[in-house]
C-alpha cells in the first residue's frame, strides 16, 4: 500500500512527488503516456518558481538548460521594461523546454525514492474512510491513503470525482509553434511592427539559431481536435501578414484556446486536485506551469504532515483555502489580458490607457509581481505586511536563506538568540542569526517559504508553531 498515488507526471505531479518524498511518504506516480512528448515547447519559469527551485537545491541544475530573459513585457505583451529592484535574488524569466523541466523534476522525484510508472492510466477509483483503491486501465488495482489528480485540464480524476469545472469555453483559437524562417530578421521585425499594431494575437519572436516563436490567429483552420500543420501556419500568416515568411522545419506546432475554468473544489475526502486538473486558462502571461508547480509546493508538506500524523486538524484544508483564490486571480488577469489582445476599438482604447499607466513604476511593479507570483499573500490573519508573504532569499550567517530549506522543513530565523522551537525540532529547524538581513526580530517560515509568524515572544511563537506544525513532540 502506498501513502499517495499521483495521477500525472507533468511538472505538477513530479514536483508534488518530490515534496512528499522529502518526508518519507510512499509515493506512486501514474503517467498514462509511455514516452515524453515529441514536441519541444519552450516555457518560462517565473520568479516565484525559480525561488522554489532554489529552496530545494534544484536551481543550478535547471539553469543549465535554460536562457535568462528580463522579467518584463508579460502583461498582455505590453512592452515595458522590468521595474527596478524587484524584491528577489532571481528577478528574471528562464526560458526552458517543457520536456526538460518534466524530465528534471521526475529525475529529482525518483532520486528521492518516488516510484513512477509510465503507460499507466487511471480508469476508476473508490475511496473509503481508510484510503483509495485506484483501478488502472489494464484492470490492476492499487491502494493508497490519498489520491491526487495532476492529470491536466481534461483530468480523469476530476471527472470521476464529480467535481464541477465551471467557466467559459474557448471563443478564439490561436496557432503557436517554433520553426525556422526564410527571410531576413529586419524584414520580419518591420512586418511584425506593422501587423502587430492591429492584431495582438500575432507575433514572430527570435529564439536564436534562425528559429522563431510564431503565434497567429487560427480562425477557420483545420479540425480543433487535431494538431495544426505547417500548412495551417503558412495559410494564416499569409492571411494576416500577406506573407508566410518562408517558415519551415517546425520544432513543434500546437493550438490553444481561451477557455477559462476553475474546479469548484480542490478536495473531496481523500482525493485532491492540483495544477491544470484544478484550473485552466489562456497561456498569455505564461502562468500555467508555474501555477501548478506552486500548487505542488503548497500541498506537498501539508499532505505529508497529514500522513506522518502531526498535522493540525485543519492544515490540509488550507491547501484549497490558499491556492484556489490564487488561481481565481490568475484566471481574472488572463481574462483581462485576453481582452486587451482584441482588435476591437474598445479593448484597444483600454490597452492604450494601460500602456500609459504602466509608465508609473507602481503600476508596472504591481502587474509584474502579479504575473510572477511574488505578490501572493496568504491570509494568515492580522499582522505586518510580510505575514503570509514569501520571504526573499536573504543573506544569513550560513550563506543564503534558501540553502537552509532544501529538506522541506519549517525554519525559525531568530535574530534575538533567545527563542526556541525545541518541541518541534523534528519538523522545524532553528537558526539563531543576529546578522540576518531582516528588519523584524524573528520569523517562522513554513516549508514553502511563506512567513507564518513574526515577533519575539516565546509563548506567541509556540502558539503559531502549534497552528502550523501540530503538537510538540515533547
Amino acid at each position: 500500500m502506498f501513502d499517495v498515488i499521483i495521477a500525472g507526471c507533468g511538472p505538477t505531479g513530479a514536483m508534488l512527488a518530490a515534496e512528499l518524498r522529502l518526508h518519507d511518504v510512499r509515493v506512486l506516480v501514474l503517467e498514462k503516456e509511455t514516452e515524453p512528448v515529441s514536441f519541444v515547447r519552450i516555457v518560462g519559469l517565473h520568479i516565484r518558481s525559480l525561488e522554489l527551485m532554489a529552496m530545494r537545491g534544484l536551481l543550478d541544475r535547471i539553469l543549465e538548460h535554460g536562457r535568462k530573459r528580463p522579467a518584463a513585457g508579460f502583461f498582455a505583451a505590453i512592452a515595458k521594461p522590468a521595474p527596478k529592484r524587484l524584491d528577489s535574488a532571481h528577478a528574471y524569466l528562464l526560458g526552458i523546454p517543457q520536456p526538460v523541466v518534466v524530465r528534471l523534476l521526475e529525475e529529482h522525484a525518483v532520486e528521492l525514492g518516488a516510484q513512477v510508472r509510465h503507460g499507466c492510466a487511471v480508469a476508476g477509483f473508490e475511496q473509503d474512510d481508510e484510503g483509495v483503491t485506484v483501478r488502472l486501465a489494464d484492470g490492476e488495482q492499487v491502494r493508497s491513503r490519498y489520491l491526487v489528480g495532476c492529470d491536466g485540464g481534461r483530468s480523469t480524476v476530476r471527472k470521476l470525482l464529480g467535481v464541477g469545472f465551471p467557466g467559459e469555453p474557448s471563443r478564439t483559437e490561436t496557432l503557436m509553434g517554433e520553426m525556422e524562417v526564410g527571410v531576413p530578421q529586419e524584414e520580419i521585425a518591420a512586418k511584425v511592427t506593422e501587423v502587430g499594431a492591429t492584431h495582438r494575437r500575432f507575433w514572430l519572436r527570435p529564439f536564436g539559431e534562425g528559429v522563431y516563436s510564431v503565434v497567429v490567429p487560427a480562425a477557420g483552420v483545420g479540425d480543433r481536435a487535431e494538431p495544426p500543420t505547417l500548412e495551417d501556419f503558412q495559410q494564416q500568416l499569409r492571411a494576416i501578414a500577406g506573407t508566410d515568411f518562408g517558415v519551415h522545419s517546425p520544432r513543434w506546432l500546437s493550438r490553444f484556446g481561451d477557455a477559462t475554468r476553475l474546479a469548484e473544489r480542490y478536495r473531496v475526502g481523500r482525493v485532491l486536485l492540483a495544477g491544470d486538473a484544478a484550473h485552466v486558462h489562456p497561456p498569455i502571461g505564461g502562468q500555467g506551469l508555474n501555477l501548478g508547480v506552486q500548487d505542488a509546493f503548497n500541498l506537498g508538506w501539508k499532505l505529508a504532515a497529514q500522513i506522518r500524523g502531526w498535522a493540525p486538524e485543519t492544515l490540509l484544508d488550507t491547501y484549497e483555502a490558499e491556492r484556489r483564490p490564487v488561481a481565481e486571480d490568475v484566471l481574472d488577469n488572463t481574462r483581462a489580458q485576453t481582452e486587451l489582445l482584441s482588435a476591437e476599438p474598445g479593448p484597444q482604447a483600454v490597452r492604450r490607457l494601460l500602456t500609459e499607466l504602466m509608465d508609473f513604476d507602481e503600476v508596472n511593479r504591481h502587474l509584474i509581481e502579479k504575473i510572477t507570483a511574488i505578490g501572493v499573500r496568504y491570509d494568515f490573519g492580522e499582522g505586518p505586511d510580510l505575514l503570509g508573504r514569501r520571504l526573499r532569499d536573504i543573506d544569513v550567517d550560513q550563506g543564503r536563506l534558501y540553502g537552509l530549506l532544501h529538506r522541506g522543513r519549517g525554519l525559525l530565523l531568530d535574530r534575538t538568540e533567545r527563542l526556541t522551537a525545541g518541541g518541534w525540532s523534528d519538523r522545524v529547524d532553528h537558526l539563531s542569526d543576529p546578522t540576518a538581513a531582516l528588519d523584524v526580530p524573528c520569523v517562522l517560515l513554513r516549508p514553502d517559504g511563506h512567513v507564518a509568524w513574526i515577533g519575539d515572544d516565546q509563548q506567541d511563537l509556540d502558539d503559531h508553531l502549534s497552528r502550523w506544525f501540530g503538537k510538540p513532540a515533547h
